[in-house]
């Protein structure tokens, strides 16, 4: 989008004055990408990223992706149990991680994993713990034993050439593995679910083909980064279009309703509950929602009178409600923006273009007859490439 939308923006964050044209922010990706290269990142090389939606996900997203490293999301709200499980599963060798979230002290918890992080060098971390991990990034200019300082981090990749960078993306290959999402999987622990630049790209152009989305619309993000639904059903959805994104670092509804009427925002993704409070919030407060027009409905089950108020309160008269899962990239079915307001309240609409669905008897693995229960089955580039391990 850099070479066909230079000027458009592609990354604002109003509350930190800060904007990036898209041009501006393909050279912040690739500064990143030659960050990790002279990190010594290898193509299939997983990188952690333990943050709330910073403007710094987005670069290590997009900059990660551009030299065929996978990206390794991990949930804010992990302690110390849930974040060695999935550092260690994953065999991440770099983690890029914010100083703490709400009232959880990220640092202190990375310490108590790696206490040899006091002791060593920046990049030479052998960890007992976590043997596979080597770099830890803290985002910020704070600095701290045995970590890169983002700052530190962004000044390593000066000396890569743009021709050892373009060697290293000739390499990277649709059916590569892109990101890693944790999910609760079918049973037991956690599994990493491997989806690919293809799974990706596709899934977010067909949900941002069903919003109607354009170059001019502004996307108020609020889903966190690390779910799918905010990397590939929004930051991608946006990056494939050429839209902007205007992501609230924490979920907060005065802050989302603030950043809608401040960035005259258009499309707002969310899960019922954070529509639900942000309807709430809206009553109590003086805020101009009124540039909104579409968004996606998805995570849970939407109550019909909900859509309503979405459709007359917000004036988001082309929302669209979907239903996916992690391992589907996420989106299986939708409705489309022009839908009847009845189908939009009542189901989750109908497979996406390229995907093929249907319901079958769990017992017998036949398709059952139209009104019957069952279990869903979806198959189509959407899919995952698989779990990992």
């Amino acid at each position: 989008m850099a070479s066909k939308y230079p000027d458009n923006e592609a990354l604002v964050y109003p509350f930190r004055d800060l904007r990036h044209s898209y041009k501006e922010f393909s050279e912040i990706r690739n500064k990143v990408a030659k960050s990790l290269l002279k990190l010594g990142v290898q193509k299939g090389e997983h990188v952690a990223i333990w943050a709330a939606n910073l403007p710094e996900w987005v670069y290590t997203q997009f900059g990660s992706g551009t030299i065929g490293a996978v990206l390794v999301t991990v949930s804010t709200s992990f302690k110390q149990m849930e974040l060695e499980y999935q550092l260690k599963q994953s065999d991440a060798t770099t983690l890029i991680m914010m100083e703490g979230a709400r009232n959880s002290d990220f640092r202190s918890i990375i310490n108590e994993l790696c206490p040899e992080l006091k002791k060593c060098k920046p990049g030479k971390l052998v960890c007992k713990r976590l043997p596979d991990l080597k770099n830890v990034i803290m985002i910020g200019g704070n600095k701290y034993p045995g970590m890169f300082s983002w700052d530190e981090f962004m000044q390593l990749g000066e000396d890569v050439s743009d021709e050892e960078l373009a060697m290293r993306v000739a390499e990277v290959d649709p059916d590569d593995t892109a990101l890693m999402i944790y999910t609760s999987g079918t049973t037991g622990f956690p599994k990493g679910v491997m989806l690919t630049h293809y799974n990706i790209i596709a899934n977010a152009i067909a949900q941002a083909t069903l919003m109607n989305l354009k170059p001019e619309d502004r996307m108020c993000i609020a889903v966190p980064f690390f779910h799918s639904f905010g990397t590939t059903a929004s930051n991608t959805c946006c990056v494939a279009t050429g839209a902007t994104m205007v992501p609230v670092e924490f979920f907060d509804p005065d802050a989302v309703l603030r950043t809608i009427e401040k960035e005259r925002c258009t499309v707002l993704n969310g899960v019922p509950t954070m529509f639900k409070l942000e309807l709430e919030q809206l009553e109590k407060g003086n805020y101009d929602v009124s540039s909104l027009r579409t968004g996606t409905i998805a995570g849970a089950a939407c109550p019909a009178d909900l859509v309503k108020k979405l459709v007359d309160v917000m004036h988001m008269s082309e929302v669209i409600t979907s239903y996916g899962q992690t391992e589907a990239s996420p989106c299986i079915t939708s409705t489309r923006c022009d839908d009847p307001l009845e189908w939009k309240a009542m189901t989750s609409g109908r497979p996406i273009p390229g995907v093929e669905v249907k319901i079958v008897d769990p017992e017998t693995g036949m398709e059952v007859p139209q009104g019957k229960q069952g279990e869903i089955y979806a198959r189509g580039y959407n899919v995952m490439k698989g779990y990992y391990k």
